[in-house]
């Protein structure tokens, strides 16, 4: 499988926040949204195998704990990957899996943490998340929004809704976009959408979700790759 990187950091985002975790980033995305801070990972990286990656995880976090597969979109690598989730889960680890939905997630082992980031309207790749994966969802899953605007929000606040997500999944997730180019200061400024304006709107709406930040852009350069 094509790979970018595989670090192990603190997980940054999900109600996993703050646990120590291995990423394993693969390379490649079919989606181009307007606020991706991983265009790095849309082309190059290098081949490894799937024993390959098993190896340096295991000598990244040879106890066991958290793995996250991410991307890129990890689901256009299915074919390999799912063998090395399956490895993953049976030397004890823990999965997540961050991907967009686009791709059909019915092969997804049932051990697996999906964490769904579907794509609200000013990503510019609105209405590509595969309706049918909301039938693969579990009630360990997570679906995360990405907002940059009033919008976003209001799209994010009437799917949960009519999708009833809060009763189909561990955790629903509403995060601001961080600007891409974001460097330097480690705060909020960089959001595309001012958080307490995002909980002023949860608040006023009662949303069955809750409010996330990418705790790693807060503590490390939010430019720095790896972390």
């Amino acid at each position: 499988m094509q790979i970018t990187e595989i670090y192990k950091s603190l997980q940054g985002e999900s109600t996993h926040a703050g646990l120590p975790c291995v990423f394993v980033r693969l390379t490649g995305c079919n989606l181009r949204c307007t606020w991706c801070d991983s265009e790095y990972t849309f082309q190059g990286g290098h081949k490894m195998t799937s024993e390959q990656v098993w190896e340096e995880v295991k000598r990244l976090s040879p106890n066991g704990g958290l793995v996250e597969i991410t991307g890129g979109e990890p689901m256009l690598q299915e074919r390999e990957l799912v063998p090395l989730m399956l490895q993953l889960l049976e030397g004890g680890y823990r999965v997540l899996l961050e991907t967009s939905g686009e791709r059909p997630l019915e092969r997804v082992p049932a051990g697996v943490i999906k964490i769904v980031d579907v794509k609200c309207p000013d990503s510019g790749e609105g209405e590509t998340f595969h309706i049918e994966n909301l039938d693969a969802l579990t009630v360990h899953d997570e679906v995360k929004f990405v907002l940059s605007g009033r919008a976003d929000y209001e799209f994010a606040r009437d799917f949960t809704h009519r999708h009833r997500l809060a009763e189909r999944v561990n955790a629903v997730l509403f995060s601001p976009a961080f600007r891409k180019d974001a460097s330097g200061a480690r705060d909020s400024s960089h959001c595309l959408l001012d958080p307490q304006e995002l909980a002023d709107w949860m608040l006023a709406d009662d949303v069955p979700a809750r409010l996330g930040l990418q705790l790693h852009k807060f503590i490390w350069n939010p430019a720095l790759k790896g972390v």
